[in-house]
């Protein structure tokens, strides 16, 4: 189980832990990403889009990869990637440790320069692929395999909900490290 490297940033991440259960949490029947079948689904756009929870989000993140040395941009797979990184960002430069930004597409555009990675230029830097939920690991995965072929040096994968079934072990499989800020022991779920 995680846990934030202050006091401060503890308490903001058991404020997230209140608020992905109050909010994000959806019982029911459900299709992942992965194909995989649930009876919940954790839908973090509800928060990562959220003014009570993106800040905390950015500083949670910033914190979990505090330790991994020379990040120079962060980002990942578009959509759920996307407010991660912008929270990133902002709470980088507040925190005066600024970390730019990135966005990969699914396919590269096919109008105006063509590109599949949007934002930060990424050839030859130290990056570090985040998702708001990690399943099997598919997402940050193909965003990794964009990243490497751009020249980048991608180091980590970073997700605020680790649904412990199997994406840590897929991502360090590819020789990366993998960090999660909450987990589903903090959410008071069991891995389907």
């Amino acid at each position: 189980m995680a846990i934030a490297s202050t006091p401060e940033l503890e308490a903001d991440r058991q404020e997230l832990i209140r608020l992905i259960k109050e909010d994000a949490v959806f019982h029911g029947d459900f299709t992942l990403s992965s194909g995989k079948k649930a009876t919940y689904y954790v839908d973090m756009r509800r928060l990562t889009l959220d003014h009570r929870a993106a800040p905390a989000i950015g500083r949670i993140v910033l914190d979990l990869i505090r330790d991994v040395d020379g990040v120079a941009a962060v980002g990942g797979l578009t959509l759920g990637a996307d407010p991660i990184a912008n929270a990133v960002v902002h709470a980088s430069v507040a925190a005066g440790r600024p970390v730019d930004a990135f966005v990969v597409r699914k396919e590269p555009k096919d109008h105006g320069r063509g590109r599949q990675i949007e934002g930060a230029d990424v050839e030859g830097k130290r990056v570090v692929v985040l998702d708001d939920t990690v399943t099997t690991g598919g997402s940050p995965l193909k965003a990794v395999e964009v990243l490497r072929k751009a020249g980048a040096e991608v180091v980590a994968v970073a997700t605020i909900v680790d649904r412990r079934t199997g994406a840590q072990e897929r991502i360090e499989a590819e020789g990366l490290q993998w960090l999660a800020a909450v987990d589903l022991d903090d959410l008071g779920l069991e891995p389907q």
